[in-house]
């Protein structure tokens, strides 16, 4: 009886499942041993998953733009708000794209382990379905794709269609596919080019078919805030995505070093800054950003917490904004 009743006490367990699965790194921890229940993404999860401070770098290369073009040849009220369109829903796109690719990776698994400053990811901590997120940023993508066809058809610039493949194809690339190149350290050149470069000297382009010196110069100095304002959250996630296999810029070239060039890129647009303080009456005045800037670059080089370098990257990304919009006004006006 007791050889009987132990076969079928054994029949009752349940067989260990083999083969590979995706699943979410966040939800099989809480199933398995952690026993507090995940709660649902709500509103302020999914607003902050768009990562609103972020959008400043995408505001101020199409105000630089709009500015050159005025001060150029005039400006297209209607092209700026579309290039602006497509700037913010490609910013929030690639954050929302960002926040599934990590998690269906699971590289965000690693950050919550060791309890990431920042905003909650909505994939990797469980909140919202991988599906959910993705169909977001999908949607989001596709609202910039539509604001860049009405540019294209207002201009009749048929060409700049391939230039907006080539963007959304970069926004999801990011960390999305099979090689993403923010897994191999190549997110900060990717921020300088279409954040900086594309974003100014595209918005001038499209409404005065130029692209004059200060469009490139311009481009150059948001390229930069751009940059730095990702370095600092790479370094900020260094030790986490080392772990994960993300071999951003940071993991590669290590800590300090990567302290010292964010640095560098907080510092160079000052330096381009002087062309525009020689030509225009109150561009010496955007040197006041300093007052924020500077103590951005002191907190990066001497942070030891996650959550300090939060605070260097929410001023870092104020400093970018502020700079962008008053060197627009001094063009401008």
């Amino acid at each position: 009886m007791a050889t009987k009743n132990s076969k079928k006490t054994a029949t009752k367990r349940p067989a260990k499942k083999s083969g590979p699965k995706r699943t979410n790194p966040a939800r099989t921890k809480a199933a398995s041993g952690n026993p507090a229940k995940v709660e649902p993404a709500t509103a302020r999860d999914w607003i902050a998953g768009a990562r609103p401070r972020t959008l400043g770098l995408a505001i101020s290369p199409v105000a630089l733009g709009t500015a050159v073009a005025y001060y150029t040849l005039g400006y297209n009220l209607l092209l700026a708000l579309l290039c602006l369109a497509v700037a913010v829903f490609l910013q929030i796109g690639v954050n929302f794209a960002n926040d599934y690719s990590d998690g269906v990776r699971g590289t965000d698994a690693h950050r919550i382990d060791s309890q990431r400053s920042g905003p909650r990811r909505l994939v990797g901590s469980g909140a919202a379905r991988p599906r959910t997120v993705l169909i977001v940023a999908l949607v989001f993508f596709a609202l910039g794709a539509a604001a860049g066809l009405a540019i294209v058809v207002i201009t009749g610039l048929w060409w700049l269609l391939a230039i907006g493949v080539v963007l959304v194809l970069a926004a999801w690339a990011y960390t999305g596919g099979k090689l993403p190149y923010g897994y191999l350290g190549l997110g900060e050149i990717a921020a300088f080019l279409f954040f900086g470069l594309v974003a100014t000297v595209g918005t001038t382009f499209v409404m005065i078919e130029q692209w004059p010196l200060e469009a490139v110069l311009a481009g150059v100095i948001a390229g930069f805030f751009a940059a730095a304002v990702m370095l600092i959250n790479n370094v900020r996630d260094r030790e986490t995505d080392a772990l994960a296999g993300k071999k951003t810029l940071a993991v590669r070239i290590g800590d300090l070093p990567a302290r010292i060039v964010a640095v560098v890129l907080l510092a160079a647009p000052y330096g381009v800054l002087a062309f525009f303080a020689l030509i225009f009456e109150w561009a010496p005045m955007v040197y006041f950003t300093l007052l924020i800037t500077a103590p951005t670059a002191l907190i990066v080089i001497t942070a030891r917490t996650a959550r300090e370098l939060v605070l260097a990257l929410q001023l870092a990304s104020l400093a970018a904004l502020l700079t962008g919009l008053g060197l627009a006004a001094s063009i401008a006006f």
